[in-house]
């Protein structure tokens, strides 16, 4: 199995930033795709922003130009820096990684973290 592990969040004012963090871990995987979400109450959970192991990326259009999605293949990491935070971008985020476990390589499945608090308010 893989664990996934979030921090980060916390309350910051309009144009401030953060920086989410997430790990991923477990005995013998491999991660093809690791990205971040968000889920507000009575919404469905959206993609954020996304990163291969091959560092192909991928953004929302609302978070585009304020947002960075980083990794680190080798100690399975990725980090979400946010910059310019709107109070729309309140919600709760959600590391997400597809990853296979060696055991069982041809079988892909979707990991998520436990979701960290992210507020944006004055």
């Amino acid at each position: 199995q893989v664990q996934l592990v979030e921090s980060g969040g916390g309350l910051v004012q309009p144009g401030g930033s953060l920086r989410l963090s997430c790990v991923a871990s477990g005995s013998s995987f491999r991660i093809s795709r690791m990205g971040w979400y968000r889920q507000t109450p009575g919404k469905p959970r959206d993609l954020v922003a996304s990163i291969t192991s091959g560092g192909n990326t991928n953004y929302a259009d609302s978070v585009k130009g304020r947002f960075t999605i980083s990794s680190d293949n080798a100690k399975k990491t990725v980090d979400l820096q946010m910059n310019s935070l709107k109070p729309e971008d309140t919600a709760v985020y959600y590391c997400n990684s597809r990853a296979t476990l060696n055991a069982e390589p041809r079988y892909e499945r979707h990991y998520w973290g436990q979701g960290t608090q992210v507020t944006v308010s004055s």
